[in-house]
């Protein structure tokens, strides 16, 4: 199947993306370190300024690369494959944690159209999971190597965090990632979380 070009294609690289696409990735990574920044806040005792950067690298970046292994997997396959953004979930996201204190991130979803099958599928699904635990083994090099401060925090919740996204998404539950991928490999499946549950392991053997 063949997509029609959007007017306002853009192409960086390989990637074919727009101006729509690029306007939801930028609004969703601001709304979700915004929320993530509320709860975190009671975790960390700096500025609020600070604590919004240290969501917008850890967890922002880990939303944001998640999406984009989806997009170019996808797109390698010939497929369509933009993010589009669910604003309403968004603003629900600020409010729980301004309100409640929890993170319920619902952010949007690659929109993907074109010859996809369950192993094609199994392989798009699989590449955002596994783009979170690579940036996961990189924060955790960062943390070895980085003395008590601004990065050494950034490291730790950038390790915990892009950890537990990988399993989260990976739950054989609805419309998420894991269930594609089971459906594929159960033995991906498995190995993509047994190295996340051993990650979040390891978190407890780690002190800021």
């Amino acid at each position: 199947m063949k997509y029609v070009h959007d007017p306002t294609q853009i192409i960086i690289g390989k990637i074919n993306t727009s101006e729509k696409e690029i306007k939801d990735l930028i609004k969703a990574w601001i709304a979700i370190s915004i929320a993530f920044a509320v709860v975190l806040r009671g975790a960390i005792q700096l500025s609020f300024y600070k604590v919004f950067i240290i969501a917008a690298v850890t967890v922002g970046t880990g939303f944001l690369l998640h999406e984009l292994g989806h997009k170019i997997v996808a797109q390698r396959y010939g497929c369509f494959a933009e993010f589009r953004s669910f604003d309403q979930m968004l603003l629900l996201a600020i409010i729980m944690s301004i309100f409640l204190k929890v993170i319920f991130a619902a952010p949007g979803a690659v929109m993907i159209s074109g010859p996809v099958g369950i192993r094609r599928n199994g392989r798009i699904s699989a590449a955002g999971p596994v783009v979170n635990l690579i940036l996961a083994l990189f924060f955790y090099s960062i943390l070895l190597i980085s003395e008590a401060g601004l990065l050494k925090i950034i490291a730790f919740y950038g390790f915990f965090i892009n950890s537990w996204l990988a399993l989260f998404n990976m739950l054989p539950l609805w419309n998420l990632d894991g269930a594609k991928v089971l459906r594929w490999d159960k033995k991906i499946y498995g190995i993509i979380v047994a190295v996340a549950v051993a990650f979040l392991f390891l978190q407890n053997f780690i002190s800021m």
